[in-house]
C-alpha cells in the first residue's frame, strides 16, 4: 500500500494483545485502537453459527456495569435464544467485556448494544463520533479497517477476527499524531449470513444520555 509520509502504518498503530490487562496499550493517544487476539470454543462458536437468525438477542440499553449480566440475560429471554451452558457462556464473555472497558474507560455506565446484522449496516469506512467504541463480532465477519492516506477508503483492508474485541477510538478523544485509521462493518447484504455484534461505548453522564 502507498501511504503520505504523515501517515505510519498499521502496525505502528493497532496495539495487538494476548491478555485483557494489556489493553491499557489503548489509552496512549497515539493508539487508536487494540484487539484483543482470542479464539472462541469451537462448540460455543459451534452454537451460535446454528442458532436461527430470530433467536439471536437483540437490543438496546443503557446499564450500569454493575446490572449487565441481568440485562443481558433478559434481552436473551426476550429473544427466546436458547437457555443452556453456550447461553451462560455468552452472557459471561458479554460481562466480562463490560467489566473491562469500563474499568479501562472509568466508567459506570454503558450504552450496550446487541445487533442481529443482515444488512450493510455502517459499511463504509469511518471514524465514530464518540470517545471510545468497543466491538466484538460473536457470529459472522468481524469489523474491518485500514489506514486511509487521504480521507477516503483504505487501499489494504484487515478484518477482525471472530470473537475478538476491538476498542476504536473515536473523534472526540481523537489519536496524537492523527493514524488514518478508519473502520466500517462489513458488507454483507444479500449474502444470507447474519453477524451477531456486541457494541460498548462508555457514558460520561447517564442524565445527559
Amino acid at each position: 500500500m502507498t501511504l503520505h509520509s504523515a501517515v505510519r502504518p498499521i502496525g505502528d498503530v493497532v496495539a495487538r494483545v494476548g491478555r485483557p490487562e494489556d489493553l491499557a496499550q489503548f489509552l496512549d493517544p497515539a493508539c487508536p485502537a487494540a484487539i484483543w487476539h482470542r479464539q472462541a470454543v469451537p462448540a460455543f462458536q459451534g452454537w451460535l453459527d446454528a442458532l436461527a437468525p430470530e433467536l439471536l438477542p437483540n437490543s438496546r440499553v443503557m446499564v450500569h456495569r454493575s446490572q449487565v449480566r441481568p440485562a443481558v440475560a433478559e434481552i436473551c429471554e426476550v429473544a427466546k435464544t436458547p437457555a443452556g451452558a453456550a447461553r451462560a457462556q455468552l452472557i459471561g464473555d458479554i460481562v466480562t467485556l463490560a467489566e473491562t472497558f469500563a474499568e479501562l474507560m472509568r466508567t459506570d455506565y454503558l450504552r450496550l448494544r446487541l445487533d442481529a446484522v443482515k444488512t450493510n449496516a455502517c459499511r463504509k469506512f469511518h471514524v465514530d463520533a464518540i470517545t471510545a467504541r468497543l466491538v466484538c463480532t460473536y457470529r459472522g465477519i468481524g469489523t474491518q479497517y485500514g489506514i486511509s492516506a487521504d480521507g477516503g477508503d483504505p487501499e489494504r483492508i484487515f478484518t477482525v477476527a471472530t470473537g475478538a474485541p476491538i476498542l476504536l477510538r473515536g473523534t472526540l478523544a481523537p489519536e496524537q499524531p492523527a493514524s488514518g485509521l478508519r473502520h466500517r462493518s462489513p458488507p454483507i447484504e444479500g449474502s444470507g449470513a447474519t453477524r451477531l455484534v456486541l457494541v460498548l461505548d462508555p457514558v460520561a453522564d447517564p442524565e445527559d444520555a
